[in-house]
């Protein structure tokens, strides 16, 4: 009988951390690329690839990278929509760090001869700040189009 690896373990017992902004007097973008994340097709397990883009305006809290890091490898294992992986990320993200604004992106790997984009904001309601879509400050060329 073999021991669960460190790892495994971590993944599995990820908890999304956060923590106190430094400078919550001032607006200013965090933006994170993720560039092998991986969940399973619920219809028919097989795998599917995809690069997230994460970019938020941080209000109280920040998120901790090694526990996004953990939390985004437990989807490895996960049966899940392209829609609801994107919707979820950015709804823990929401609930963890009550951000000023926080979207995620999820560019898809083409399968079956079709590429997924899909985009998901957050705004809280009271902030009269403003940002650019994301790909116009991720060093990408052009958006990705569907």
């Amino acid at each position: 009988m073999s021991e669960e690896l460190y790892g495994t373990r971590a993944i599995r017992e990820a908890k999304l951390a956060a923590f106190d902004n430094r400078t919550p007097d001032r607006d200013y973008t965090i933006q994170f690329t993720i560039p092998e994340f991986t969940c399973l097709c619920p219809i028919s397990g097989f795998p599917d690839f995809a690069t997230l883009h994460v970019r938020y305006v941080p209000g109280p809290r920040c998120v901790e990278l090694k526990s996004l890091k953990l939390y985004i490898n437990g989807y490895r294992d996960r049966n899940v929509y392209h829609e609801d992986v994107v919707n979820i990320v950015l709804g823990d993200l929401v609930t963890l760090l009550e951000p000023r604004y926080c979207e995620v992106v999820g560019d898809f790997n083409v399968r079956g001869n079709i590429k997924t984009v899909v985009r998901a904001h957050h705004r809280d309601t009271t902030w009269p700040g403003d940002v650019d879509p994301w790909w116009q400050t991720s060093g990408a060329t052009e958006s990705p189009e569907i």
